[in-house]
């Protein structure tokens, strides 16, 4: 369903996305990257948040950027991780194929600057199979995402 709910919303924008779907599982980064033949850092990995405050966030970040904890707590304040029943009851996604499309619920989604080192990136589409092609310019205009700098870069590959 949650794959559905990805497709209804570039139908309800009037978006032709096509969402690209694999028999090989693409639930993580490097599975998702070997699948689409891409690199690691072009793989949008959707990451759920709670925050002290009780908001709970998406953050959009490149497949190579890992969250760097003092820059988060200094944009977002303290933040925790969701566990993966939370992730799919708050975004209708599973964990491996949580995208900021087609969420059960409205959600703040944040975008790390690690993504701009890309003219292109590879979100999932709602499954751990599926995925679809985007630039970076257009990922922010779909999901209204607010730019952060709240990763490091680990590697480039």
């Amino acid at each position: 369903m949650s794959l559905e709910s990805v497709r209804q919303y570039f139908i309800d924008r009037q978006i032709n996305m096509p969402i690209l779907e694999t028999q090989e599982s693409t639930a993580t980064v490097a599975l998702a990257a070997q699948a689409h033949g891409v690199e690691l850092g072009r793989i949008a990995k959707t990451l759920a948040f709670r925050l002290a405050k009780g908001d709970v966030i998406l953050l959009v970040a490149s497949g190579v950027a890992r969250i760097d904890h003092q820059k988060f707590k200094r944009v977002m304040g303290k933040g925790k991780m969701l566990s993966a029943d939370d992730v799919e009851q708050l975004t209708g996604h599973p964990v491996g194929g949580v995208c900021p499309f087609g969420l059960a619920q409205e959600l703040p989604i944040y975008l790390d600057q690690s993504l701009q080192a890309y003219d292109e990136v590879w979100p999932a589409a709602g499954s751990i199979n599926s995925a679809i092609r985007i630039s970076t310019q257009q990922l922010a205009q779909l999901t209204q995402g607010q730019w952060v700098d709240v990763c490091s870069v680990l590697t480039s590959t």
